[in-house]
């Protein structure tokens, strides 16, 4: 049986090969997409050329250190492919994204993708969204009324994340709201909510942007599911 790492540079192995020669394509942030980086580095050092858009600092420095070109999502019209992991998928391929940190950049990346293909190990693979907590970044100044606000609304306790000891700050200098929604009836219906919250930046549900999941198990297979369906 596969470990979690073996599982996660299975798939990541396999998303490399979808990257061709003069494509444009969108890097993700995370542990999957750190073997992602690896083995197209590999492939770059084989004489694969493409610019890669990094969704964050570190995935901009991973990317770097492989000589993997890079470009501003400014710089570019579209992306031909995103290739990114996800903390939870439900049947629908809806996503909760945001554990690393890097959602607004990672949604702003996929959003302007033709395809957006995440790679995910069984573990993520859920029947319901909402046992990870949904990421919600958030500014700064205030932060505290957004949480009095998820609280009273759906009485869910938001946990501000922190590192080392100190608030985590975002790539942008946001803050971020971990909500243990627990079970998210009408994801659609609640990222819009959310989002018209003042103070609210963006949250970590991707509503219909995962056209495939790329899916590794422990023993060895990998599975591809593609996206039929739609939530309203």
């Amino acid at each position: 049986m596969l470990t979690q790492d073996e599982i996660k540079q299975l798939v990541a192995k396999q998303a490399a090969q979808l990257v061709q020669n003069n494509m444009t394509v969108g890097i993700g942030t995370g542990s999957t997409v750190y073997w992602l980086i690896m083995e197209l580095g590999s492939r770059v050092k084989q004489g694969l050329f493409f610019r890669a858009i990094p969704t964050s600092k570190k995935t901009a420095t991973l990317c770097a250190q492989q000589n993997i070109p890079l470009a501003a999502l400014n710089d570019v019209t579209a992306l031909d492919i995103t290739i990114d992991g996800a903390d939870e998928i439900d049947p629908n391929l809806q996503l909760i994204k945001g554990g690393g940190g890097a959602l607004l950049q990672e949604k702003m990346v996929a959003a302007a993708s033709r395809e957006l293909f995440i790679l995910a190990d069984e573990t993520k693979l859920v029947r319901q969204l909402g046992k990870f907590p949904l990421p919600l970044e958030v500014i700064p100044f205030g932060w505290k009324q957004v949480q009095r606000h998820i609280q009273a609304t759906y009485n869910v306790k938001a946990s501000l994340r922190t590192k080392d000891d100190q608030p985590f700050v975002s790539d942008h200098g946001h803050y971020i709201l971990d909500c243990p929604f627990n079970k998210i009836e009408h994801p659609g219906i609640l990222t819009y909510d959310l989002n018209a919250i003042p103070g609210v930046v963006d949250n970590g549900l991707f509503i219909n942007m995962a056209d495939m999941v790329l899916v590794g198990y422990a023993d060895g297979r990998t599975e591809t599911l593609q996206n039929n369906t739609a939530e309203s």
